[in-house]
């Protein structure tokens, strides 16, 4: 089977849905015609013009980042940067260019899940779930359709909280109508006031689905005229948000930790502040720069927070109640391409799939 540019994008938007990105963000396909069939997969946490080059040795006319190369609009395509470069070598090379960012970080199975699976965390949650991307949908179906009507909200993606799928929630009650003379009524008759026996079913949903949902409850409703309410809610997706926490299996040393912090992630050097004297048994982290989580990682009893990108004066504000790490951006989310490399060979097993060799880290250490 050929699969295109389009099915690739399509299924990376059902584990990373754009509509989790951060508005400064630019996760989307950045080059590339979505009609085109797909030779090879090359995954990279940046997109760059080595990566655009190792793509094409490869045979690969689709690279899979993490960063997107484009942030800004661009106003003109002359190379006079690294980023116009970039695009330009994709255009010339027939390359589709796809980011999937601060989406995939936002999801419960996706960077900072890496990061904790490389240390060995387990219990692992959210850090700081999202709030406002839940809705929750009520409509009233005749008793006999209510299973179908279920299962055809469950399929289009409703009912699911947490590991727990086909969660609804039913009553039992009365519906009175009475159709007009152009009705064309599933029960009752037309001009003639009619109580029907209905169930109210309610679930939720992510509100990205709110579009699709609803679509399938008309296509499976009986009703002529379907009867529903939608609300979006202020409960916390605890599938969604920034950061991740998670427990050793047992306390270690602080020293021990780092060392193993330093081997797991294959680094070269960490910056952290002082050792407190307690054993690390909780760990909070965030992939990239993080440090805005570092309350919530000190409400949530972290012994130590990793992350990245920390300025002098936020270290400080650790004060001496944890360890805060930084062990670079880069080596913070350098094995986000094994992760996405993971994902494609799942459901695209007949495509060429690499790791792309290119080390895009702009920092170097002495």
């Amino acid at each position: 089977m050929a699969y295109t540019v389009r099915d690739l994008v399509n299924y990376l938007e059902t584990v990373a849905p754009p509509s989790y990105q951060e508005s400064y963000d630019n996760a989307q396909l950045i080059t590339g015609n979505p009609n085109t069939a797909v030779s090879g997969i090359l995954c990279t946490l940046d997109a760059t013009e080595e990566v655009v080059a190792e793509a094409v040795r490869l045979g690969c006319n689709v690279i899979v980042a993490h960063h997107p190369i484009v942030f800004k609009g661009l106003k003109s395509l002359t190379g006079k940067n690294y980023v116009e470069r970039t695009v330009i070598a994709a255009i010339k090379n027939d390359i589709a260019i796809y980011a999937i960012h601060t989406n995939l970080d936002h999801v419960r199975h996706g960077v900072n899940k890496k990061i904790a699976d490389k240390i060995g965390l387990s219990h692992t949650r959210i850090l700081q779930p999202k709030k406002q991307i839940l809705s929750k949908l009520t409509t009233f179906v005749p008793h006999e359709q209510a299973d179908a009507v279920l299962a055809a909200l469950f399929e289009a993606g409703a009912g699911k909280i947490g590991e727990y799928a086909g969660c609804s929630f039913l009553t039992t009650g009365t519906g009175t109508y009475t159709p007009s003379a152009a009705a064309n009524p599933h029960l009752g008759e037309r001009e003639k006031p009619h109580r029907e026996p209905e169930t109210r079913i309610e679930v939720l949903l992510p509100s990205y689905l709110e579009r699709k949902v609803l679509a399938a409850l008309r296509k499976a409703h009986p009703y002529e005229e379907v009867a529903y309410f939608l609300h979006q809610l202020e409960n916390e997706n605890q599938e969604v948000g920034a950061g991740m926490l998670g427990e050793l299996r047992e306390p270690m040393d602080e020293k021990e930790f780092l060392l193993h912090l330093k081997q797991a992630m294959e680094l070269d050097v960490i910056k952290h502040t002082a050792l407190t004297g307690k054993p690390i048994k909780k760990v909070a982290l965030c992939g990239g720069a993080g440090i805005f989580l570092l309350s919530t990682a000190k409400s949530a009893g972290a012994d130590i927070f990793i992350t990245a990108d920390i300025k002098y004066h936020e270290f400080f504000d650790a004060e001496n109640q944890l360890i805060v790490c930084d062990i670079g951006h880069y080596e913070s989310e350098i094995f986000t391409k094994e992760l996405l490399k993971e994902l494609l060979s799942q459901n695209f097993p007949n495509i060429a799939l690499y790791l792309s060799k290119v080390v895009t880290n702009p920092i170097t250490y002495l």
